[in-house]
């Protein structure tokens, strides 16, 4: 990337592991009313995207598990989050729902996963990159984890490019860290990954309810 390409690419509003760890401990006990409706389309639509029957899936920051009563059924999970407030609600709702598919819920960095190469058969991951400290290491582990053939299915706010909402997002973005999330996200940190990767190909990018606020992305890894 030249100089010029540097200083043209958007810049995001820093925020670190310990931010989002704080925020979500926070937000565990609430978690599940408040976000429950406005996010269950893209939860829906990202569960139904990367169910694989007979398959193993990765559920990168699952957090409550909200998504995973939502898969097919014999779809094999393990899900990860940074947050162990948010996994102990999670731990309780594969108890209580008796979700047999779930084989673990761990405790892990997605910019650092503990996994072989190549070992998932898809991996999805509903809102995580507006709150990773580095979307472009994310998305590198997630290719890494994710088997040749196989999918990364992301659901993911994309910010407005101008206008009042634009504005609003980038005021916000100055205050993400003790949000635990960054509002301001433009399609091109995606989009200039996937250029990057010629093992990577977009499968299908549509928008989502409520009112086109999210984005569904299916990106496949080359056999």
């Amino acid at each position: 990337m030249s100089r010029t390409e540097r200083e043209a690419a958007p810049q995001l509003a820093t925020i670190e592991n310990a931010h989002v760890e704080e925020a979500y401990a926070r937000w565990a006990p609430v978690y599940d009313l408040v976000f429950t409706a406005v996010m269950k389309p893209g939860r829906t639509a990202a569960a139904a995207a990367a169910s694989r029957p007979g398959g193993l899936v990765l559920d990168v920051g699952v957090g409550t598990g909200l998504e995973l009563p939502m898969f097919k059924r014999g779809t094999r999970l393990v899900g990860v989050d940074l947050s162990e407030p948010m996994l102990r609600v999670a731990q309780k709702r594969v108890a209580r729902e008796g979700l047999a598919d779930v084989e673990g819920l761990v405790v892990m960095d997605a910019m650092r996963m503990a996994f072989p190469d190549d070992h998932f058969d898809a991996v999805v991951a509903p809102y995580v990159l507006t709150v990773v400290p580095d979307p472009a290491k994310t998305l590198d582990e997630l290719a890494r984890v994710v088997k040749p053939g196989g999918e990364i299915v992301l659901v993911n706010h994309v910010g407005a490019e101008k206008g009042p909402i634009a504005a609003i997002e980038a005021w916000l973005g100055k205050r993400s860290a003790s949000l635990g999330w960054r509002p301001e996200f433009p399609w091109s940190v995606l989009g200039d990954w996937i250029d990057s990767r010629p093992d990577m190909t977009l499968a299908e990018r549509r928008t989502l309810a409520p009112l086109g606020l999210f984005t569904l992305a299916r990106i496949r890894k080359a056999a």
